[in-house]
């Protein structure tokens, strides 16, 4: 039963995916604006990767959090 929710889950997340830009709006309008595009594309990765800290970091907590109770 879990193989078949997790392909399901896996086939959903495939189907709803959709184009994203890591840039707000207004940063987006002030940097097209502007004829240089290798700035846009540098705030563009530079927000990605502040975005994915967090999620490294809770990730590293969880991984540690299950080490540590699946060895007792």
């Amino acid at each position: 039963m879990y193989k078949t929710l997790k392909i399901i889950i896996l086939i959903a997340l495939f189907l709803f995916l959709t184009n994203v830009s890591a840039q707000c709006a207004m940063c987006r309008a002030v940097l097209e604006s502007d004829t240089d595009q290798s700035m846009a594309e540098g705030v563009n990765d530079g927000i990605v990767y502040l975005m994915a800290i967090p999620y490294i970091l809770v990730a590293g907590i969880a991984l540690l959090l299950y080490r540590k109770f699946s060895k007792s």
